[in-house]
């Protein structure tokens, strides 16, 4: 029988306890020197933070705000209008037309359309044959009518002598007294009748009423006129009226004599000027709209009857004062503040207002600032009084 040995069991090395001693004292220590690395790391980095805020409220305070040149305004003093649009055409504010006051056949024309005439000037003539016969025949009335008168007094005379003498009776001399009132009266009648020929003649030459344009011509040299046919259209181009329209819920701004600026299509930026002459009682029909008649100098004769022109009348207008754009305005307690730039810092500057026009943005400035003055022309986010800017160059 065969016997055989096992192997011998693994068997631990033994490791002294001093060994164990000196390995635990060195690892202790390198525990403790990460900690205090760690804490001393964190102490150095925690005092390093602290004054951050302090820095971030320095570099705010001394933040300096650029603005750009439509955030600011130059206060300006001028007058301010309130303005009221308008728009019409130009009439002139004379015209005639010239008619024939008596029945004849056109020798002569002396003017045609657009020729410029002068009160009283000739415009045409007519054929005067037939009123100088009737001058003629009405100066032989006369005469008869007169040499009738004459041998009536005549008549009156002797008959005024005989009843002295008792040769007549009252009744005569009544009868020829009498005789002398009927020739007086034919004579009057005669020279009326001779004054009217005249006239008549003096009608057969057709005259300007009035100094102007003529616009048109209605009869040519050989056309028989009658009584009241038109002969020529003139026109006043020296004095014109605009005749707009406005709304009946503006006209309570509108007042006689206020100023009336405007622009005629064909002349460019050019400004003419006008004011209120008349304002019409009624309403237009359809529209609702009330006349308004503006009175227009045309001295140089460049404006023309029948343009269009679109303006607009001044309600109301200021004195020479301060302006101040309408969306820099703010309210401080109730009160009215302009921002304005002094010294490179921003400034609350309390003014009183007046008068306010929103269609260009402007309002009056009665107190409270100066010509000249740098104020913000438009409401900034972030920025308030104190704050530093800098203007643009």
């Amino acid at each position: 029988m065969k016997i055989e040995s096992l192997p011998p069991a693994s068997v631990e090395p033994t490791i002294p306890v001093e060994a164990k001693r000196r390995w635990r004292k060195p690892a202790i220590a390198l525990a403790i020197l990460a900690l205090a690395g760690a804490g001393g790391y964190a102490y150095t980095h925690a005092g390093s933070a602290t004054p951050a805020p302090a820095a971030a409220a320095t570099d705010k305070k001394d933040e300096v705000h650029e603005l750009a040149a439509r955030d600011i305004a130059k206060v300006e003093a001028r007058p301010l209008a309130v303005t009221l649009p308008l728009s019409g055409s130009l009439t002139p504010l004379s015209q005639a037309t010239v008619r024939s006051k008596v029945s004849g056949v056109i020798q002569q024309t002396t003017v045609q359309e657009g020729m410029s005439v002068s009160a009283g000037q000739v415009l045409a003539r007519l054929d005067d044959s037939e009123a100088r016969a009737r001058v003629a025949q009405q100066q032989a009335a006369l005469a008869d009518a007169t040499a009738r008168l004459n041998m009536a007094k005549k008549n009156q005379a002797n008959s005024a002598a005989l009843l002295k003498q008792n040769y007549i009776a009252q009744n005569a001399y009544d009868t020829t007294a009498n005789m002398v009132d009927l020739a007086q009266a034919a004579v009057d009648s005669a020279r009326a009748q001779l004054e009217l020929a005249r006239i008549a003649l003096n009608d057969t030459t057709i005259r300007a009423p009035l100094a102007g344009v003529v616009s048109k011509r209605h009869a040519q040299a050989g056309e028989k006129l009658s009584p009241d046919s038109p002969v020529f259209s003139i026109v006043d181009l020296k004095h014109l009226t605009l005749d707009a329209q406005v709304p009946a819920s503006d006209i309570p701004r509108v007042k006689v004599g206020q100023e009336v600026q405007f622009k005629v299509d064909g002349f460019g930026d050019r400004n003419f000027a006008g004011k209120v002459l008349r304002i019409n009682p009624a309403t237009e029909v359809g529209s609702r709209a009330m006349l308004v008649y503006i009175g227009v100098d045309n001295p140089d004769g460049v404006l023309r009857a029948g343009m269009f022109a679109k303006g607009m009348v001044t309600t109301e207008k200021s004195a020479v004062r301060p302006l101040l754009p309408l969306l820099g305005l703010r309210q401080d307690h109730g009160q009215d503040v302009v921002y304005r730039v002094d010294g490179g810092k921003v400034v609350a500057q309390p003014v009183k207002l007046g008068l306010r026009n929103e269609d260009d943005g402007l309002v009056e400035a009665v107190e409270g600032i100066q010509p000249g003055a740098v104020v913000l022309s438009v409401k900034l986010d972030g920025l308030k009084p104190g704050d530093k800017v800098k203007l643009p160059n």
